[in-house]
């Protein structure tokens, strides 16, 4: 059935649209976007009046868990999750627990996400076998499943040369490799940034070096290779200062930083605050300034949730003993906009940094208020005012330590290929 969004703010960060607009949705896509005052009929109408219509993120790390790691979460619960926070398209991670070396692991994780069908699920196929780092996927295949592109995630690889082989392998794929900078040799045995509160704390911690070491080799490598590499989860000011550099050279490289990277730092972990536990780990002030102004300038591309649910717990423990990781679904689009609070981005860069930009780094038509493009669409009250509340948050994770922030600006309603998925 055809839908009619009435009187509608509708703002499209990539091609700069911005203003009152009725927007015509039908088998799925967006089919028309006209002046307010334009007639239209619809099967469907909604009167938005007072409402923004913008892009449904695209998330590019999320931990989704099933199957095999099912008492975290579940493939439902947090598509949900994404469809209740603005989150159209979710990139599975693989891990250890889960990971995904043949089509049909893929094709298993299609069919689970079709019974759900409240977002989109992109997977990110295995760049080594098992993700143990030694022998390459059959990267081939996994294009073919529908894999958006490669990556062995946090585990580490036997050599350089095989990372080397794993980059050539993957670019006569043209499959974008997603890449962890860490040297582990490193960061062995460490659980938080090394600085001033690590050294007051006692703990055994892991230097900026463990990501800038291996964020430099990887350039150099994407260099000699020629493959597209994405770096996942920038940390460190000298990371950023790397990226930038190599994009100056011309190096086909993209970049994206975890939300919370934007506002925690190492202080918030003076407490033993095991919800701050994360990798990589929060670091300085100085850091986190860092990141902020490459999102400012556009060394880095995207902001991710990095989503990691877990059981209760798993967050139990003292400190060191705990696992990594935040549920970050319900506050990736909420701390975006904070930064806009902030005057760090303007509205159109922040939503871009969720939206069409991450979309193209996984090849997706989605990201955009335009038509013919997916009707991948979310309904925006930016009067609403809220408190991140866990008894009335839809992940099955509730490990996030921005419990009780104030935020401005709720998710009404959210569509996937013109289907309400959600709606308050």
């Amino acid at each position: 059935m055809s839908l009619l969004i009435r009187n509608v703010r509708a703002i499209d960060p990539a091609s700069g649209l911005d203003g009152l607009r009725n927007i015509l949705l039908d088998d799925g896509r967006i089919t028309a976007i006209a002046e307010a005052s334009a007639g239209f009929t619809a099967t469907q109408e909604i009167d938005a009046s007072g409402l923004w219509a913008f892009p449904g993120g695209v998330d590019l790390a999320a931990w989704l868990r099933e199957p095999g790691l099912d008492h975290k979460a579940t493939l439902k619960s947090e598509t949900y999750a994404a469809a209740a926070s603005g989150i159209t398209t979710l990139c599975y991670q693989p891990e250890p627990g889960v990971n995904f070396d043949s089509a049909a692991q893929v094709k298993l994780i299609d069919d689970l996400n079709r019974q759900a069908g409240f977002a989109r699920v992109a997977v990110l196929g295995n760049l080594t076998q098992g993700l143990k780092g030694e022998q390459l996927s059959n990267m081939g295949s996994l294009k073919k499943a529908g894999c958006v592109a490669v990556t062995n995630g946090w585990q580490p690889f036997k050599s350089l040369q095989t990372l080397r082989r794993a980059m050539e392998y993957a670019a006569t794929h043209e499959l974008t490799v997603f890449v962890y900078p860490l040297e582990h040799a490193l960061a062995a045995g460490g659980y938080m940034h090394e600085g001033e509160v690590s050294a007051r704390l006692g703990f055994p911690a892991i230097p900026s070096a463990a990501e800038t070491v291996a964020v430099a080799q990887t350039l150099a490598l994407a260099s000699h290779t020629g493959a597209r590499v994405h770096f996942c989860r920038l940390s460190a000011r000298l990371s950023v200062k790397l990226i930038r550099q190599g994009k100056d050279s011309g190096l086909d490289i993209t970049a994206d930083v975890a939300a919370h990277q934007l506002f925690l730092t190492e202080v918030d972990v003076s407490d033993f605050n095991p919800l701050c536990h994360v990798m990589p780990p929060l670091r300085s002030s100085r850091d986190r300034d860092a990141l902020r102004e490459g999102l400012a300038d556009g060394t880095i591309d995207a902001i991710c949730s990095d989503h990691q649910p877990h059981e209760i717990d798993a967050k139990l423990a003292p400190f060191q003993q705990t696992e990594p990781g935040i549920a970050g679904l319900e506050t990736l689009l909420p701390l975006t906009l904070r930064l806009v609070e902030e005057k760090v981005l303007t509205l159109p860069e922040a939503l871009r940094k969720l939206t069409s930009n991450p979309a193209r780094i996984i090849g997706s038509e989605a990201g955009r208020v335009r038509v013919g493009a997916p009707a991948d669409l979310v309904l925006f009250n930016p009067d609403s005012l809220w408190e991140l509340d866990l008894n009335h948050s839809h992940s099955a994770g509730k490990n996030t330590p921005f419990a009780g922030w104030n935020f401005s600006g709720a998710v009404q309603q959210t569509f996937v290929a013109g289907k309400r998925v959600f709606h308050v």
